[in-house]
């Protein structure tokens, strides 16, 4: 084995570990944009998805994809397993490197497009469907299509060109996962009454940010490795340096678009900025010069903000923003090449788009690429989710779905050992904290030179004689609390002191495992809201709670009634009935 051989090995075997542990970049950014509940289950999903993925290709991706030279699929040498006829692959993509080094690397990208799918579906689709899925997906999908472009299929003869996978990987995971997506429908709670989406915030956006950095990182891998040699050290840092200059000038873009646009410059756009300038350049690294690379990753930060939104709009339930990020900003980076294209910024490349005096060849063909993989890719994706559904189901049930698929899916939950029992919502506006409902102040023996509690407070108003006061406390699920605040708020009462809190009655908990061993817990989330009334009646409170609440089944929760002796508002130093505030009820 000659030194150029080894050089070549070396470095494809680094880019493909670094694309692989992307793998652990997109279950961070999936898991931080979801809820806690639904946490193992994402986590599981994209550990098992490489797997899958792996097997899929093994078994018969990689002979589709480069069994020849037939325009439509690979059809020789299909089945690399029984080490028939490995030679046959040896001028395949290199010669410089052994036949399973390239395969590996060509596995990571193949686990890449399936990955992307996940996000899309995340928190209500079924397990085993999302693995049957996968399997199919990277068995069959996402080979042929990366024969078209990268096994000399017949998009390949007409001269498209798509140097790390803009339309192969990320395009191919993009139209699967709208698919997905689409049949699947959005989760429970997205959208209110009248069709307009409605926010259901990640639980971790610590855990998000950890993981775009791992993607970034595993960019660095992505794109400078799909040389596959390093005999040319400058085309490799060229790729790299217009890689991490889309990213930035995404980043940048994305956060004064959701700025400008919603108001606050939104950590989660931020991040979905700089996965959209990384997709962007993708397809044209190695096409483009360093200055066209700061334009297109501009333009794909502000491109993503309203996919994202549109998205939401026409109600495509995409809990990650996957399909903005990976097939709307893998579409833009694929008409990139046909426009930014420039002869000689590498060795790699060697004709001219659109902008740089080429005409409207290129780009002509990168369209037509597009629109091929787009209609293949989408109807073929629907076709298996359809499938699916029909046989074994894609969807968790509504039950499953509130209760998060941790539970439902894998019996344990991510985090076992924490309750959540700080306030998540406290106002004024006639709402008390059950800390201050106590009716006197507690003795205080003031230090030398302080002031007594007496002097300090001052006393407005006492309780009007005859203000009967009740506190009213409901236990209830997590899911149903947007509805009670809406119907709370439509009789006057918007000030409540919000808890997540863990329980169980008639429902009997759950049982959780951990590695196959039950946890010894029956607890389930609640939300307990608690409200302290004296001008609105208290029927009128319970049964506008009631009707919010009521589906009949358990776990529509209980309501608690207490008489309360004295309120104090602290601020002020009112008493009773005027601390409360409660006086807009008609």
């Amino acid at each position: 084995m000659n030194v150029t051989m080894i050089v070549d090995t070396l470095w494809v075997l680094l880019a493909a570990v670094l694309v692989f542990f992307m793998n652990l970049g997109f279950g961070a950014v999936e898991s931080g944009f979801a809820r806690s509940k639904n946490t193992v289950n994402i986590l599981s999903k994209n550990f098992i998805v490489f797997a899958v993925s792996s097997l899929g290709f093994m078994l018969l991706g990689w002979g589709l994809m480069f069994g020849g030279d037939n325009p439509i699929v690979g059809t020789k040498e299909l089945f690399i397993l029984d080490n028939s006829n490995l030679d046959f692959y040896k001028d395949t993509l290199t010669s410089n490197v052994p036949f399973w080094g390239k395969f590996f690397f060509q596995l990571v990208f193949c686990g890449t497009a399936a990955t992307i799918v996940s996000g899309a579906v995340a928190e209500r689709v079924k397990y085993i469907s999302f693995i049957v899925f996968s399997f199919i997906l990277t068995l069959v999908i996402y080979p042929i299509v990366g024969h078209w472009i990268w096994g000399g299929g017949w998009l390949a003869n007409l001269g498209f060109l798509d140097f790390a996978g803009d339309t192969v990987v990320h395009s191919v995971g993009g139209w699967a996962a709208l698919a997905g997506a689409i049949i699947l429908g959005p989760r429970y709670g997205k959208y209110d009454k009248d069709g307009k989406p409605k926010a259901i915030p990640g639980h971790s956006m610590s855990l998000a940010f950890l993981g775009l950095f791992i993607l970034w990182l595993g960019w660095f891998g992505f794109n400078p490795g799909s040389t596959m040699s390093f005999q040319n050290p400058g085309d490799v840092v060229h790729i790299l340096v217009t890689t991490n200059t889309a990213a930035i000038a995404a980043v940048l873009t994305a956060t004064a678009t959701s700025w400008i646009f919603i108001g606050k410059p939104d950590l989660g756009m931020t991040i979905n900025g700089c996965l959209a300038g990384l997709v962007g350049i993708t397809g044209s690294c190695a096409y483009v010069s360093v200055a066209s690379s700061l334009v297109i990753g501009a333009i794909a930060g502000i491109i993503v903000v309203f996919a994202v939104l549109f998205f939401d709009r026409i109600k495509v339930d995409d809990p990650v923003g996957a399909t903005s990020v990976h097939l709307v900003c893998g579409v833009f980076g694929t008409i990139c090449v046909g426009l930014f294209a420039q002869e000689g910024v590498t060795s790699l490349s060697t004709v001219n788009g659109l902008f740089f005096g080429g005409g409207f060849s290129l780009l002509g063909v990168e369209i037509i690429g597009i629109i091929a993989v787009g209609i293949f890719t989408f109807a073929s994706s629907s076709l298996v989710w359809y499938l699916i559904k029909e046989t074994i189901g894609i969807r968790v049930s509504l039950e499953e779905e509130i209760q998060g698929l941790d539970i439902g899916e894998h019996g344990n939950s991510a985090y076992p050992d924490f309750a959540i029992v700080a306030p998540i919502m406290a106002t004024g506006n006639g709402t008390v904290d059950k800390a201050a409902s106590i009716s006197t102040v507690e003795a205080f023996e003031p230090s030398p030179g302080t002031v007594s509690p007496e002097a300090a407070i001052p006393v407005v108003n006492k309780a009007r004689p005859g203000a009967k006061m009740t506190k009213v406390t409901i236990i209830t699920n997590q899911e149903k609390f947007p509805g009670l605040q809406a119907a709370l708020d439509r009789i006057g009462i918007t000030g409540l002191t919000v808890t997540n809190v863990l329980g169980y009655g008639m429902q009997k908990g759950h049982t959780e495992y951990y590695r196959g061993v039950p946890v010894k817990t029956r607890l389930l989330p609640k939300v307990q809201v608690d409200i302290v009334v004296c001008k609105i009646p208290t029927q009128v409170l319970v049964d506008t709670v009631k009707k919010a609440l009521y589906t009949g089944n358990m776990g529509d929760g209980k309501i608690f009634i207490y008489d309360v002796e004295n309120v104090i508002r602290i601020s002020t130093g009112e008493e009773g009935y005027d601390a409360l505030q409660d006086k807009e009820y008609e």
